[in-house]
């Protein structure tokens, strides 16, 4: 069985000590196959917060890693780099790619670069992107369970939140969906939750999730929950559990707070 720990909107710079070491220990227990980063590594994308980064994923000791680039990874204020090199920084740390692959036998994560220099904070899904993603899905082996990985979310649970959806999200997830995926995982909100999709689009050919994080080590928390991640457990025949672990400050640890099944080509009850 496939365990993937997904850490999300770490916001290097706004880093706390307590919740780094209580997601070493975490990640000591679990030993996790994959580390799945879904952005917003930095805080401001300066040099000094993507060598930190760095420095604590090569210290959590997994042995595979996708890591996505989130809208607080491109400067900000720095132009001539925004414009001309916006990747710069956040390549020295990670490498060039923006986006990857990992597969087993019961597992295919595509991650996809949602975020533009062109754009403050709003993500992207390009026609290309779309077609590359979904022509992808549709040769994953039939015991695979199909995730895609973005920063910005496809759908939400807020009004609040309506104009922080990724741009080209419903096309996105129409022709996800026809290819087969199974669930979109994400973060950029701060929010954690898993959200069946066919309650936002009942057409889908059959059930998908939306899988987002909270923000796993950074201050910036919102709406009173503590620092969290989410662990997915892949069960056979393309199905999952996502657990969310929230921190617990004075204990110094991250404790298992929810616990959601999902499946994808049929429904499983939370």
């Amino acid at each position: 069985m496939t365990v993937v720990l997904q850490v999300s909107d770490t916001h290097f710079g706004t880093e706390q000590p307590f919740a780094m070491a209580a997601l070493e220990r975490l990640c000591g227990d679990l030993q996790p196959d994959l580390l799945l980063v879904t952005g917003d590594i930095t805080q401001r994308a300066g040099a000094d917060e993507f060598t930190r980064a760095r420095a604590f994923f090569d210290k959590l000791g997994v042995a595979a890693r996708l890591v996505l680039p989130g809208n607080h990874d491109i400067p900000l204020f720095d132009l001539f780099t925004r414009v001309f090199k916006p990747y710069e920084r956040y390549a020295r740390a990670f490498g060039t790619a923006l986006e990857g692959e990992f597969e087993r036998d019961d597992l295919l994560v595509i991650a996809l670069n949602t975020t533009r220099r062109y754009r403050h904070k709003h993500g992207e899904i390009s026609r290309a992107q779309i077609d590359r993603v979904a022509e992808r899905l549709a040769r994953a082996g039939s015991q695979q369970l199909r995730l895609v990985a973005v920063h910005q979310p496809l759908a939400v649970t807020t009004d609040a939140d309506v104009d922080n959806l990724v741009r080209g999200h419903e096309h996105a997830m129409r022709r996800w969906a026809e290819a087969g995926v199974d669930a979109v995982v994400g973060g950029h909100i701060h929010l954690p939750y898993v959200l069946p999709l066919r309650e936002r689009w009942p057409e889908l050919p059959h059930p998908v999730w939306a899988v987002q994080a909270g923000t796993a080590v950074s201050s910036r928390v919102r709406a009173g929950i503590a620092n969290s991640v989410n662990v997915i457990r892949v069960a056979p025949v393309r199905s999952a559990v996502v657990e969310r672990w929230d921190v617990d400050e004075t204990a110094g640890v991250f404790r298992q707070v929810l616990s959601t099944a999902i499946a994808g080509g049929r429904s499983v009850e939370p």
